[in-house]
């Protein structure tokens, strides 16, 4: 049987090539709102950084969601989604520990 294919992103931040379950998605919905999407199933534009708060930091400081979202992201909404980020950081590494690696198989 063929090895299924696994879909690769890349963290807007710190530029890593990384597997699509290993990163955080920030999306923009259609109706113009960014939050964070741990599910990577919301509709709307979606920007993937690592589960690190080194890697949103950056993003913050370089506006990587600006560009990445097409959209300005104003610095309430980056406070916003700080804390957001901070908040599921915990979650986000205990679903990943949880999940079995498919290359096993």
């Amino acid at each position: 049987m063929k090895p299924r294919k696994v879909p690769l992103r890349k963290c807007v931040a710190c530029q890593n090539m990384m597997p699509k379950k290993e990163l955080i998605r920030v999306v923009r919905t259609p109706d113009g709102e960014v939050g964070i999407d741990l599910t990577g199933k919301k509709a709307g534009r979606g920007a993937y950084l690592c589960g690190k708060v080194a890697c949103f930091k950056l993003a913050k400081k370089s506006k990587a969601l600006d560009r990445a979202l097409k959209q300005p992201v104003g610095e309430h909404i980056y406070d916003q989604l700080e804390q957001d980020f901070i908040a599921v950081e915990e979650q986000f590494i205990a679903t990943k520990e949880q999940t079995p690696d498919d290359e096993d198989e």
